[in-house]
């Protein structure tokens, strides 16, 4: 999107709208989440799902193996019983 100015009006309980132009352009339909972020004294709106996507994109540029779901819930499986002091070798085998 183009830089682009807008003059909005904020009401005395902080309530303001978004213009449809501002709406249609960061892809917002109906009712819908959004994060705001405050810099010095600049806001910057973001779309909820834009953050997801970046975090994605952080974990997959810094994901030094591939690694399932399964993989961790076992080893916090893991992790758990060494803390009772478990052995989880015969857990291991029974369920292989």
């Amino acid at each position: 999107m183009a830089s682009q100015s807008i003059d909005i009006n904020v009401a005395g309980n902080g309530r303001m709208v978004l213009p449809a132009s501002v709406r249609k352009a960061m892809g917002l339909h109906g009712d819908t989440k959004i994060i705001l972020t405050v810099e010095d004294d600049q806001v910057r709106l973001s779309p909820i799902g834009h953050g997801v996507s970046r975090a994605q994109a952080l974990y997959r540029a810094h994901a030094n193996h591939a690694r399932t779901t399964d993989d961790f819930l076992e080893d916090r499986k893991a992790e758990a019983a060494a803390d009772h002091g478990e052995d989880t070798s015969a857990a291991s085998d029974r369920d292989a």
